[in-house]
């Protein structure tokens, strides 16, 4: 069923053309659709791209009402390839299990899961779950070592020989590995390994015995450094050799099943077996031999077509480099759920295309997204939010397209905070408050004395990923400590314009203690010493009123934190507390 051109987004665009193929390729079936993860080491956020452009088109489908399957094929039998820097419980003997199935390898000290591919896995499941992501997840262990793919695997093997053909027209001489810089965390781009953390795996043994795209776990030590050296297509009987420890046995293949199919025939064939008609991938799989460009060759030998799916850019992020602890490692959909909601990283992914970057904040950057994300939610609205007044207009049906799939989906709306006060009020209360939910829940109830804050629980979650990001990515020397006397040899060195500044603030302070009076207030004083009124307009003012709205603004830093700069003037006036403010300005 068409979309109207006015809510045509990118996500309406693809799910028009998969439910169109689905209907070609498997009538009368659900719509398959796939994404690939190697629970290798932490899941980033740029891996979550590759959950998230899949998630959304399902999420259109099923709001039109057809019967879909988002399948997340956790590539836990891949093998481990090394020892990730910056995970904690972990030290170097972890070098000894390189070589063997991601589920055989021990999770890192002090974790409650079995090996190290739940360990890693646990922690995206909950993210998605939190992130209102509906899927059906394919344990690729559990799929190898139950046999559920066993005629797939002597399929392969009987057209080796056409498998070989295919992957020999891609094979060049490795080239030299260029030495790249480091980059830091803050300009990384996040981007998934190619074919779900495989890319490395090579694409089959070729030896005195022939090609074979299949690679057995060996039966002594576990790893797969084995040779396939003798099978047999009749007998399926297959003898191979491990070059670590010396092992090697005569299986059948028919009854084996503890081996897989290397990575660029493991993919081609699962798009077939499943019948996946929308998969992704990134940019890496624009370059000749591929593993995307490769499988759209040997699908056909599996009897199946490749997925249709656009590739997907990088992910870069910012601010990671203030964090408190040094992990040495990139982040990941649980680390951005701590300071931000839900719904915010959905749409961080829903309002641009696959094939634009973009960056994920957790610097100072994380308080104009909220901004803006306030403004459209008022926009959406109609206007009626308290965010309304500032951002007018309507918003365009793009924009809208992309609100409404981050805050729900066709199960319905994720839960949302109550009340949601602007971010960065939220952030500079819990900055300066330092964890005290007394003062907090005081200052916050004096923002709007026609409408006040009763519990913190009207403000929740958004109030604690406020406070999660003050404590975790804002550097020491940036947070706030509120003076604990005057600055008496400030004070007296004022000049006399200084002082009236002052003087006219504390006059107003009384009748003005709100959020709104004391930005009007803070404001307002410059003016009225230049002999405006304190309610005129930027057009009715002359721009030097913007020079001494600065200097005013920085007096007020030095005598209350010390400082040239802080929160909005006008939070931190409310979390100090009038009498002190007094006390502090020297009345």
């Amino acid at each position: 069923m068409a979309q109207s051109t006015e809510t045509t987004d990118w996500v309406s665009r693809f799910a028009d053309d998969v439910i169109k193929e689905s209907e070609r390729r498997a009538p009368g079936k659900p719509v398959v659709v796939a994404s690939g993860l190697s629970p290798s080491g932490p899941i980033h956020l740029g891996n979550l791209r590759e959950v998230m452009t899949p998630h959304l088109v399902a999420d259109e489908i099923r709001r039109r009402g057809y019967e879909v399957r988002h399948l997340i094929s956790w590539d836990d039998y891949d093998r481990y390839r090394k020892v990730p820097a910056g995970v904690t419980g972990i030290d170097e003997t972890w070098a000894e299990h390189i070589g063997k199935p991601l589920t055989s390898v021990p999770a890192p000290k002090g974790s409650a899961h079995p090996n190290w591919a739940e360990h890693f896995k646990a922690a995206m499941v909950d993210a998605l779950a939190e992130m209102g992501v509906e899927f059906d997840g394919i344990s690729q262990t559990e799929q190898y070592t139950s046999g559920v793919y066993r005629e797939q695997i002597l399929h392969a093997m009987r057209h080796r020989g056409e498998i070989d053909a295919i992957l020999a027209q891609y094979r060049t001489k490795p080239k030299p590995a260029k030495k790249q810089q480091q980059k830091p965390v803050d300009e990384a781009e996040l981007q998934a390994e190619e074919g779900s953390g495989a890319a490395s795996e090579d694409d089959g043994s070729s030896g005195s015995a022939g090609y074979f795209p299949y690679k057995p776990y060996c039966g002594n030590c576990e790893k797969d450094f084995t040779t396939v050296t003798a099978y047999d297509d009749d007998s399926t009987e297959l003898t191979y050799a491990c070059t670590v420890c010396g092992f090697s046995e005569t299986v059948r293949l028919s009854e084996f099943n503890r081996g897989k199919l290397v990575w660029k025939v493991d993919w081609p064939m699962r798009w077939a077996y499943e019948g996946v008609v929308f998969e992704p991938s990134g940019v890496d799989h624009s370059s000749p031999g591929s593993s995307f460009q490769v499988g759209g060759q040997i699908v056909g030998i599996f009897g199946g077509k490749q997925p249709i799916g656009p590739m997907y850019a990088f992910v870069g992020i910012s601010g990671m480099a203030k964090m408190s602890s040094s992990r040495g490692g990139v982040p990941t959909p649980a680390d951005a759920l701590k300071i931000m909601a839900p719904q915010i990283l959905r749409w961080l992914y829903a309002r641009r295309k696959p094939n634009q970057s973009f960056k994920i904040a957790f610097d100072q950057e994380i308080q104009r997204l909220y901004d803006e994300w306030d403004r459209l939610a008022a926009k959406v609205a109609g206007g009626t939010s308290q965010a309304s007044s500032t951002g007018g207009g309507s918003a365009l049906p793009g924009d809208v397209a992309a609100y409404t799939r981050a805050v729900g989906t066709a199960a319905g709306e994720l839960p949302k905070t109550p009340r949601p006060l602007p971010y960065r009020t939220l952030a500079s209360v819990a900055d300066i408050t330092a964890g005290h939910q007394d003062q907090a829940l005081r200052i916050l109830g004096e923002l709007d004395p026609a409408n006040p804050l009763t519990s913190l629980d009207e403000v929740r979650p958004r109030y604690d990923k406020a406070e999660a990001w003050i404590n975790t990515y804002v550097p020491a020397d940036q947070r706030t400590i509120v003076r604990d006397e005057p600055d008496t040899e400030l004070l007296k060195s004022l000049d006399e314009p200084s002082r009236q500044s002052v003087r006219l603030l504390l006059d107003g302070l009384a009748g003005n203690w709100s959020l709104d009076g004391l930005t009007h207030l803070v404001y307002g004083v410059p003016k009225v010493q230049a002999g405006f009124s304190a309610d005129a307009t930027p057009k009715e003012l002359p721009p030097e009123i913007k020079t001494a709205q600065r200097s005013f603004f920085a007096l007020l830093y030095h005598l209350l934190v010390g400082r040239d700069t802080g929160p909005r003037l006008p939070t931190l006036l409310l979390a100090v507390g009038q009498e002190r403010v007094r006390t502090l300005l020297g009345e």
